[in-house]
């Protein structure tokens, strides 16, 4: 398998280009703020053909490249239809108006081609299998993405703003909500393998076993809001 990614933009939000190998189809996971750019560079470095962009939700450091990446590649996005206004509203999902400098260099909207995401979905895209599972708290709309352990590479967990590395996502955001956000870590992220690898929507990558160690929000299940990470 091949997982490529790098963080794009102000909020320094990572994106996801992953393949079986290079030379094949891939998936585009969270192409947001300023990321058109890293895309085409890494399809270009590993030869790949998108058939599909993937959102772990709506917010606009997430989601801002995703009409010129659907367009230059007439590819699908898919997103949990409780986020799915955001694309067109991001203001909304703020809020409050995030100001014109901002807005005035992003091309908001939908791409010609939206599907849904539903919780325990299976999608297969790119000789891939995606597990969704529906994961409120950071947003209404959240979801995490699963990759099947194999011979090769241990299971893998594209969690969004649920997880991060030391910490998780923010819920003082409208649609957030912290109880739920505790409630989608013990049903999505406890029961996986502690080989689970995170890859998560802002910093490093970690496991779900040095998270379910050290992570204060999953040893204990309990704390104050999270650090403000992303939007």
């Amino acid at each position: 398998m091949l997982i490529a990614g790098f963080p794009a933009g102000a909020w320094g939000t990572n994106c996801y280009l992953v393949a079986p190998a290079a030379g094949e189809e891939c998936v585009i996971i969270d192409p947001g703020h300023r990321a058109a750019e890293g895309v085409e560079e890494a399809l270009r470095k590993h030869r790949l053909k998108p058939v599909a962009v993937v959102l772990t939700h709506g917010h606009i450091d997430h989601v801002a490249s995703v009409v010129p990446v659907c367009g230059a590649h007439d590819v699908p996005a898919w997103i949990h239809p409780e986020d799915r206004y955001m694309m067109s509203d991001p203001e909304k999902a703020l809020g409050r108006s995030i100001g014109m400098p901002l807005m005035g260099e992003l091309t908001v909207g939908e791409p010609d081609d939206v599907k849904e995401l539903t919780d325990g979905a299976r999608l297969r895209l790119a000789g891939m299998e995606f597990g969704v599972s529906h994961a409120p708290g950071h947003t209404k709309g959240s979801v995490t993405f699963r990759m099947p352990e194999t011979t090769e590479v241990p299971q893998v967990l594209f969690s969004g703003d649920l997880l991060f590395a030391g910490s998780v996502g923010r819920t003082d955001l409208p649609g957030g909500d912290h109880a739920e956000l505790l409630e989608s870590l013990a049903r999505v992220c406890l029961p996986l393998d502690d080989s689970t690898v995170v890859l998560s929507g802002h910093g490093p990558q970690t496991t779900i076993g040095r998270e379910r160690a050290t992570n204060p929000y999953l040893t204990g299940m309990s704390g104050g809001d999270a650090p403000r990470r992303g939007m």
